[in-house]
């Protein structure tokens, strides 16, 4: 057959497949059979419209002949062909003008992903306040946190004060605990349970002197570090532990305002930490910051407890200005009857 021919039946079958569209849009056959057509034209990114229009339109194919759902299946496998060489071409088109994944941009490269499915989208779900105009960022750059270096250099010694307060396992106490003055939810199992603990130098505000005064090396380390100041509510400065074995639950922080780090003190291989799409391994003496208001969770699969100190700082990007109105905000919340909401890290 000739490809006049070939494109005169195709033309044939694509007024057949608009006649049944007209009378059910949602038609799965009559998208595949338009999908079909358009293919055999050559217009390839068309048919693969009209075959994912069949998909969302047949649901869970319930009800649908076995003939509709073969169909259904090599209309899947086609798009998922198709996909490939688009992501194909693409990469070639990209390389060509210099693209490099390693090296290029992390914030185009992260584009590419969500534009072919490889990723989602996670944005800041703040639980209790947004402040607006705030970048979108899982974990913070290096260069925008210098003073983590110090904090990393101190490593060995906060470790040596954990590791005194390790051998009183009684000190730490479940990490979620219920309040009398407040309606408790169980926090997706999270509540009163021992498998995440913490024992704090500083908390909702207020230093622990009984605790903070065995951790001088731990405090010294924090010194030039822009803890996130409000009465009552911040800094929290932590360690916190997680049995081998256990999991945090896929949650998001109160605020937006800040940002909660992580010192690694104790981490085997297995101890992990995911934020949006980016999931790492902590390692000993190797600190990060993370907006905690993007989805979030913590895995220990090793057979050790992970330990690593946690405190909670300011955003760079959040002027003295914005840091003085937003602790202002927040004390005229807390004198608004009795009791505020701490923030947790």
């Amino acid at each position: 057959m000739s490809k006049t021919e070939q494109d005169h039946q195709h033309r044939a079958a694509l007024d057949v497949a608009d006649r049944a569209l007209a009378v059910d849009p949602r038609d799965p056959g009559a998208l595949i059979a338009k999908g079909d057509a358009l293919a055999g034209l050559g217009d390839s990114r068309a048919a693969a419209s009209f075959y994912s229009s069949a998909l969302r339109a047949a649901g869970d194919g319930k009800g649908l002949s076995a003939e509709v759902l073969s169909e259904l299946r090599r209309a899947q496998a086609t798009i998922q062909a198709q996909a490939q060489l688009f992501e194909a071409h693409l990469g070639n088109s990209l390389a060509n003008a210099g693209f490099n994944p390693s090296t290029s941009s992390d914030r185009f490269a992260l584009s590419l992903d969500l534009m072919a499915g490889r990723k989602l989208l996670y944005q800041q779900e703040p639980r209790f306040y947004l402040f607006p105009g705030l970048p979108q960022i899982q974990f913070q750059p290096r260069e925008s946190v210098p003073w983590l270096a110090a904090v990393e250099a101190a490593a060995s010694e906060i470790r040596a004060e954990l590791e005194a307060l390790l051998a009183e396992p009684d000190l730490f106490r479940p990490y979620v605990e219920p309040r009398a003055d407040r309606p408790n939810r169980d926090a997706v199992g999270m509540m009163s349970n021992a498998d995440w603990s913490a024992l704090f130098l500083w908390k909702d505000g207020v230093e622990q002197p009984d605790i903070a005064r065995r951790c001088p090396r731990t405090l010294a380390a924090l010194a030039e570090v822009p803890l996130c100041r409000v009465p009552g509510r911040t800094p929290s400065i932590l360690f916190s532990k997680l049995k081998a074995g256990a999991r945090i639950p896929p949650h998001h922080g109160l605020i937006n305002t800040r940002l909660i780090c992580h010192l690694p003190l104790i981490a085997p291989p297995g101890s992990r930490f995911r934020v949006g799409n980016d999931t790492r391994d902590w390692r000993e003496g190797q600190a990060w910051a993370f907006d905690d208001t993007i989805e979030h969770e913590a895995i220990n699969d090793s057979g050790q407890d992970r330990t690593i100190l946690i405190f909670d700082v300011w955003k760079p990007e959040m002027s003295e200005e914005e840091r003085a109105l937003v602790s202002a905000l927040f004390q005229a919340v807390d004198a608004y009857g009795a009791g505020g909401q701490a923030w947790g890290v």
